[in-house]
């Protein structure tokens, strides 16, 4: 059994960005936070699928080129060789969790 607190982990920018909850051994999963402007940055995967749910807020995805509006209660799920970005393109924060699986973390390839 694994047991994570969203309030005792750092977020990797500091106060937004990606913050891990939990790391394998089978998959990733945890949260990102978005500041208005600030975008998650272009990449995508070698083997791994990647799944976003958005909790609050409202951005834009960029999958292989296509931009999609994004709001709170949505849910997209990403091939590992979709090339795809998030862009909080609004005044206010965006919070997604996310899940990516298998666990193979050297995988990202930025793009």
């Amino acid at each position: 059994m694994q047991r994570a607190n969203e309030a005792d982990l750092a977020y990797r920018g500091g106060d937004s960005g990606v913050k891990y909850m939990i790391r394998g051994p089978l998959l990733d999963w945890g949260v990102i936070l978005l500041k208005p402007g600030e975008s998650l940055g272009g990449h995508y995967h070698r083997q791994v699928e990647e799944t976003f749910y958005i909790v609050e807020g409202r951005g834009t995805f960029v999958v292989n080129g296509e931009r999609l509006p994004a709001a709170a209660g949505e849910a997209f799920r990403m091939e590992a060789s979709d090339r795809h970005d998030i862009v909080n393109d609004s005044a206010a924060p965006l919070k997604m969790v996310f899940i990516k699986t298998p666990f193979l973390p050297d995988d990202k390839v930025n793009a």
